[in-house]
């Protein structure tokens, strides 16, 4: 089974507290070492998760950052990020992990639904509110994330009113699920294995949104 291992944050931390292009050339050796055990693990994560769904790409983020428009000028992000993505369009969702030392994280689900999907999934909690609340409360859910995340809007979002009994639901334009872990999990040789049941655990979640985002509101098929 794939590892993180102690080596890896290490240099993640050695990183962030030396984020220069001058250091970083210094250390490509450890940051190679780095990368091939990140690929390893992705790709074993992917093989795991093939085995109870359908994984349609995969992807290792670079470490360097994209500075053009950002304030933040370091060159390189102090963590590992990497993300899988479900066999569209029936099957929606994705799966995402971040690992930085301190401050991993899980997260799972929709980061960003476009235009025509928000507004599926809105006017579904519109027309059965009760359904959606149960998607998100599934006890495999509770277990293993709690509440609901993302980002909302202020107010209520066009074509509702702000007295409208789901509109806790309605103002979401994101739909996460999400956890942290210690270094001291990450670095555990079960680590896979646990991602792999965190990310099954949101499976009710994921299973309602396939069925709504595959039929229109007057359950005809999309697809």
């Amino acid at each position: 089974m794939s590892t993180i291992s102690k080596s890896s944050l290490l240099f993640l931390k050695d990183l962030a507290a030396n984020n220069n292009r001058p250091w970083f050339a210094e250390q490509k050796d450890r940051y190679e070492e780095v990368k091939k055990e990140s690929k390893a693990f992705l790709s074993e994560l992917e093989a795991e998760m093939s085995k109870v769904d359908k994984i349609e790409k995969t992807k290792l983020f670079r470490i360097y950052r994209d500075v053009r428009f950002s304030k933040d000028k370091t060159p390189y992000n102090a963590h590992i990020s990497m993300s899988m993505s479900r066999e569209k369009p029936y099957l929606r969702g994705g799966y995402y992990l971040r690992i930085k030392p301190g401050e991993t994280i899980l997260a799972v689900g929709f980061w960003n639904p476009n235009s025509s999907d928000l507004k599926l999934i809105r006017g579904n909690i519109d027309l059965d509110p009760q359904s959606f609340r149960e998607a998100i409360s599934a006890p495999s859910i509770l277990e293993h994330y709690g509440h609901m995340q993302g980002d909302t809007v202020k107010s209520a979002p066009k074509g509702y009113s702000k007295e409208h009994p789901a509109i806790d639901l309605l103002r979401h334009k994101q739909f996460l699920f999400s956890k942290e872990y210690s270094d001291a999990a990450v670095t555990q040789n079960n680590f896979l294995p646990k991602v792999v049941a965190d990310y099954q655990a949101v499976r009710p979640f994921f299973d309602y949104m396939s069925d709504i985002l595959s039929h229109n509101l007057n359950g005809e098929p999309l697809y």
